[in-house]
Order: structure tokens, then sequence, then C-alpha cells
């Protein structure tokens, strides 16, 4: 590692403590989608005051955010994504390795978002730094992006045209191991809710004069069930009944279910597509009305491989956190509580390519982003091996010393890879020749339905009701 990038991570150690606790207070947060309105204040706030000149509530979204901050020519411009919502029914103590909810039923951060936004915000301000000593021109934009877990976001943010302009984007999430990858990833998705609405009735003395919303949802659900046993082998499709009655004695008028239909970009429309119809069907057989609220539609992810090569080589540079051996075994009890092989803080440094395993199943808003601008997420150690996501080990490491020394390491990673494009124009030349291919392959179109727009106010019931117990909990950043 050279002078300038040493420096780079001495300038990132300098002030990780701050944002430490930054993460620390977020996790404490747990806002849901859409809901994360402290959260992003806070994130916006710090960004503000070091300098970046902050839009609110971009995209018809109250908690988005971009921070802008540029100097000279104001070429080239870095994008970086950064996410702060949790998720429902995880809560958890922080560094305990069995689980123990912290507010039974609250939300947690079983994903580590408390990690991303904050890892950008220390990259990014470090950056603005080290630029206005050497003199580099650039732009730095940091997307403040919620609702991920929701799969909201990005596509709004793109369609609002954000990214115009943007050379390229770094994206990262936390992991139980520290790698990049490049090529097709995951699943593209629409989510959606359908709500039947019937009449009610006295369902033992006047069932005739009732139409059930349930009876639509099951119908529904049966409907799909056999439609994804046709479709092919790469689709993912679930679902969850949001609502469907009171008491067996009334027949409800109101039902409603929320699917997540996943598949290849190519097929994932038609797949939705024969879920509406299924939808329509079940309504024709209960004679019920129905309506479809779209909360996301997104595509598959398609990093850049020249750009994850860049990647790669920083998280080499960098490479793993040196851990305590009171960390060693704090992981290694976690593993033997929740049955996970017991490695310890064991993981590789790896560049996945296309070719390495099965596609998975999983989603994420990014998609739209890596096909308007050439993007890479990095992956970034801040969970415990083993760990699946969605789950309390997450939330337990997520506010622990492994947590906060991995925040370190991936923020220098995505600092020295920063500036890597900053300086090396051919880097950047590559970067764009290999994207203009993506795109004459894969041209944009949002999978948004026309006039969509963000769902708000989707769990503001299910924050407003843990809230005040959880406030007893939060962390002073």
């Amino acid at each position: 590692m050279n002078s300038d990038k040493l420096a780079i991570t001495k300038a990132v150690e300098a002030r990780q403590e701050k944002f430490w606790r930054i993460a620390d207070a977020i996790w404490g947060y747990a806002e849901l989608g859409l809901e994360e309105y402290k959260s992003s204040k806070l994130l916006a706030d710090v960004l503000e005051t070091a300098g970046f000149k902050v839009d609110r509530g971009v995209a018809g979204m109250e908690t988005s955010f971009v921070a802008t901050w540029k100097q000279g020519s104001g070429q080239p411009t870095i994008g970086f994504l950064g996410e702060f919502d949790a998720l429902p029914m995880l809560s958890q103590k922080a560094g305990v390795p069995k689980k123990d909810p912290l507010v039974p039923g609250a939300p947690g951060h079983g994903c580590s978002h408390n990690t991303m936004g904050t890892a950008q915000a220390l990259t990014v301000v470090t950056l603005k730094e080290v630029m206005e000593k050497k003199g580099l021109n650039g732009t730095l934009k940091l997307f403040g992006s919620p609702a991920e877990e929701i799969l909201t976001s990005r596509p709004f943010m793109v369609r609002a045209g954000l990214f115009q302009g943007v050379d390229v984007v770094l994206d990262c999430h936390g992991d139980s191991s520290f790698q990049v990858a490049y090529g097709m990833e995951g699943t593209a998705m629409y989510s959606f809710i359908v709500t039947f609405r019937g009449k009610t009735a006295h369902a033992g003395s006047f069932p005739w004069m009732g139409r059930s919303a349930t009876d639509a949802v099951e119908l529904m659900h049966a409907g799909t069930e056999r439609m994804r046993e046709h479709l092919p082998t790469t689709q993912r499709t679930h679902w969850v009944t949001l609502e469907g009655g009171e008491a067996p004695n009334v027949v409800p008028d109101r039902a409603s279910t929320w699917y997540y239909i996943r598949d290849l970009d190519e097929n994932v429309e038609n797949n939705f597509k024969w879920a509406l119809d299924c939808a329509k069907g079940a309504a024709l057989m209960t004679q019920t009305s129905y309506e479809v609220k779209t909360i996301g539609a997104i595509h598959q992810r398609f990093p850049n491989k020249y750009l994850a090569e860049l990647v790669f080589e920083n998280i080499k540079a960098v490479g793993k956190p040196t851990y305590l051996e009171e960390e060693e075994a704090f992981a290694r009890e976690m593993q033997k509580e929740a049955g996970y092989p017991v490695i310890g803080l064991d993981y590789p440094l790896k560049l996945t390519s296309p070719d390495s395993g099965p596609l998975r199943g999983g989603s994420s808003d990014v998609g739209d982003v890596t096909l308007v601008s050439p993007t890479v997420s990095l992956r970034f150690p801040v969970q415990v091996p083993g760990s699946p996501s969605h789950h309390w080990t997450v939330v337990s490491a997520a506010k622990s010393p492994i947590a906060h020394k991995g925040l370190t390491a991936g923020a220098k990673v995505l600092a020295l890879s920063a500036f890597d494009l900053l300086t090396e124009g051919e880097s950047l030349k590559k970067i764009k020749e290999e994207f203009a291919e993506l795109k004459l392959k894969r041209p944009y179109k949002t999978f948004l339905p026309e006039g969509a727009q963000p769902p708000l106010g989707l769990n503001t019931e299910r924050m407003e009701k843990y809230r005040r117990e959880m406030e007893k909990f939060y962390s002073n950043p």
C-alpha cells in the first residue's frame, strides 16, 4: 500500500469511533422501511455538518436524501449507496450469543443496515478531507436509501433522475465475509399487496348475504401455489396474509395478502401478470372486488467486472480485521448456540464470478442502479460466519466490536476504491466501456407500473406500536 493509501486508512481510523456510535444509535432506532426518521436525520445531519449539501425527502420519500460535495471541475462523480432500515420481529439484545429479544415483537437490524449507511458516511467524510488536501477534482454523492427491506427506494430514485451524470456507484452490504462479485446476481422481484373486499353478514344465520374476502385470499393462494409448479426453476414465489377477518361468525368483508414474485429479469414480469390473473380469478369466484398496491418492482443486479476487480485489490490491501480472543469466543459460542459450524471468525477474502455457484434467490433494489450506472457491491464483515440474513444472530452482532471493526474495514476499502477512481482515469474508462456493453444488452426499463408511488405509511402502525418501548434503549451518538 503506497503512502497516499496508507494515509487514507489512517484518516478512516481517526474518526471511526464517532461512526461506531452512529451505527450503534441507528441499531437502537431499528426503524422499519419509510419510517426511518431518526436514522435518516442522524446521517443527513452528520453529512451536512461535514460540509455536504443535503437534499432531503427526494423521490417522494421523506426519509430519503442525497448528500453532495464537489471540488474543482466536479468530475468524475462517484455515488455511494447507504441503507438504514430494520426488519420486523427481530428485536435482540446486542452482544448476546443466544436469542433474547430486547423488546419482544419489535423490529431489529437483522441485515446489518445500521452499519451500511454509516460506513458510507464515514467513507465520504474521509474522502472529502483527502480530496481537499490533495486538490482532487470530483463530486461525491451519498444516496440515503430507505426501505431496502421492502425493495422500494432505488427504482423511484432512478425514475426521478437522481443517478443522471453519476459515473460510478459503490454500494455496500454487511456480511460474514469480505468479498465482491460481478456478473448477474440475485433475482428481479415484484412486491405487491392485494386487498379483496366483500360483504359482511352473519356467518351462521345469513351466510348467503355475505361475500368473503378471506375466501378470495385463500383462493388466490391456491392459484399461485399451482402456478409456481409451472414456472422456471429460477423463480421464488411467497406470501403472507396481512388481514383475514376477526371473528368466525362475521363474514369478512376485507382481507389482504402480500406477495413477493421473484425470477430472472426476462421472466418476472410474466410471472407477476399470471399472479394478477390469480387475483382476478379469486375475485370472480367469490364475487368480491380487489385492488393491487405495488410496494416495489426491481431488476436483478449486474455488477461491473472491472470495478469489482479494482475493489478486490483494495480488499486484499486492507485485509481482515484483527480480532481479540473474546471476540472469537463470542463468535464460537453464538455458532454453537445457533447450530452453525463452530469456526469462529474464519472467512475468506473473495472475488466472486457468475459461474462460482448457483444463482442466489435474494433480491435488492440496487439492481436498478446497476443498469443506469456502473455499480459494484462490497460485502464487508460485520456478522458471525454461518449467520443467515434476517436472523437474531445478525442483530446481536450488529452492535458489537465485530461490527465496529468490520465497518471500519469496509469504509477503508470503499475510500481506497474511490481514490483509485478519482486518480486513475484509465480505470474509469475501462469501467465505462464495460458498462456500455451492458447497456446495449440490457437497456433499462423500469418495472414500476405506471403511476406507482412509494408506499408511504406501510409500516407506520407497526413502528408506532413499539417505538415508545424501544426509546428506553436508545444510545447517544
